[in-house]
């Protein structure tokens, strides 16, 4: 469904952004969605308490959410908000949640673990166990290609999806980068826009956010702050860092106007930062409308406010049953708002043993499997490969353009040898008239 702003014939209509906020006491509801701009409630879902860093939209037809403190995950469709469709039992307390872009994968923190599940199937494919502490937040890259996972053990692992699942089973999976900057726990982290080249935002207690290139693992850039930093996000053109304050203080960091120094520190009253006030209690999320103009946050004051990013002008002030979890900006799907949707495919029973039925799980025989994406799973090279067969024929390409191939580079040795030899008789030549002229000087 689209929603036409300003009304009027021949306007172009724009995709209806959404507000969805939980909040940890769920008296009335466990999930609400409001229409961004005018503040209507179209949506409430019901059946739990969703935790922080725990919601998540799965392939725009069913809404994820991790029970806060419980070992399952509660599952919706879209439109039928009133029933919850599926509890995803799980081997423990789910920390934080998140869904591949493509709707391919769930991921899951449980303790310092993270578990990768195929939805197609249910099948839990590998668990990898490379945190020492607590994972504290997941998120994809927007091609799905790359995840990244945050803990309390204060580091931040960059995994290549492609190379998790090719991995040999009897050796662990390793992450493409591991950053040990931070000191203490991470509290959030933001991935941007770019896929294997996208640029990574993490927060932590140690009063810093820096930023990453997921292509080669580099610190970009470390701002630190006067307090502890709960969340992080950046607009999609990513011109602008919105850090969530343990004060209640919203920072906006001009990443275009900011100093050549990788490591600086946050000053207000300067033309690279801003800082939004209103909040009474920490920020615990943030989100930027698709224009970056609007941006949304939560905070453990019990409310969501809508700043103007421009002016730093709180908008609007929704006020919840309790510390605000999880408060997002997103397109709405049609399936949320068209009432005769349903999803092309029910959710699968989600295993919690990597191999299924031999370890507990129950067997489901009867029905088709269908396994999506199996182009993700070994049948195409990684991105790493490709880059380095790129850069193979690249090299190859410039020394026959350089050097005329290799008949032209034999011939070009032969010149350049011969050149040596003359240079060495010359060389020689000068050595003798020189000492003849030091042995006998003239009289």
């Amino acid at each position: 469904m689209t929603h036409v702003r300003g009304g009027g014939e021949g306007k172009m209509a724009a995709p209806m952004e959404v507000a969805v906020c939980t909040d940890s006491a769920a008296q009335l509801w466990s999930c609400v969605v409001w229409e961004l701009h005018s503040g209507a409630n179209l949506l409430t879902y019901r059946g739990g308490q969703a935790g922080p860093r725990g919601l998540a939209l799965l392939n725009g037809e069913y809404l994820l959410a991790a029970q806060l403190g419980k070992n399952y995950i509660c599952a919706w469709e879209l439109q039928r908000k009133d029933q919850l469709q599926q509890k995803i039992m799980c081997p423990g307390p789910v920390t934080c949640l998140t869904t591949s872009p493509n709707g391919l994968y769930v991921l899951a923190g449980i303790s310092e673990n993270i578990y990768l599940w195929e939805v197609s199937t249910g099948n839990l494919l590998v668990i990898l166990s490379r945190h020492y502490q607590d994972v504290s937040c997941l998120q994809f890259t927007g091609d799905s290609s790359h995840f990244i996972s945050g803990g309390k053990d204060c580091l931040v692992l960059a995994w290549s999806l492609c190379s998790v699942l090719q991995a040999d089973p009897s050796r662990t999976p390793a992450p493409r980068h591991v950053w040990s900057r931070h000191t203490l726990p991470i509290t959030d982290l933001h991935c941007g826009f770019g896929g294997p080249l996208a640029r990574v935002a993490t927060a932590s207690l140690d009063q810093t956010v820096k930023l990453w290139e997921v292509s080669s693992g580099e610190l970009l850039l470390s701002v630190l702050f006067d307090v502890g930093i709960l969340s992080v996000t950046m607009d999609l053109a990513e011109h602008y860092m919105f850090c969530g304050g343990s004060d209640g203080s919203i920072f906006q960091v001009n990443l275009c106007t900011w100093p050549g120094q990788r490591e600086k520190s946050f000053q207000p009253e300067q033309e690279h930062g801003k800082v939004f006030r209103g909040h009474r209690n920490q920020v615990t999320c943030l989100s930027v409308s698709t224009d970056g103009s609007v941006l949304l946050s939560g905070s453990h004051d019990e409310t969501v406010r809508l700043w103007d990013v421009q002016s730093q002008q709180c908008l609007r002030t929704v006020t919840l049953k309790g510390p605000v979890t999880n408060a997002c900006i997103m397109l709405a799907p049609v399936s949320m708002l068209s009432s005769d949707f349903r999803p092309g495919l029910p959710l699968p029973h989600f295993n919690k043993h990597l191999l299924g039925a031999e370890h507990g799980d129950e067997p489901h025989h009867g029905g088709l499997m269908l396994r999506l994406g199996l182009h993700q799973q070994g049948s195409e090279p990684s991105y790493l490969e490709r880059v380095e067969q790129l850069q193979a024929v690249m090299s190859s390409t410039l020394e026959k353009n350089v050097l005329g191939g290799q008949d032209q580079l034999r011939i070009r040795v032969t010149e350049l040898e011969d050149e040596v030899r003359n240079l060495r008789k010359i060389n020689r030549d000068l050595f003798d008239f020189s000492t003849r002229i030091i042995t006998h000087p003239t009289k």
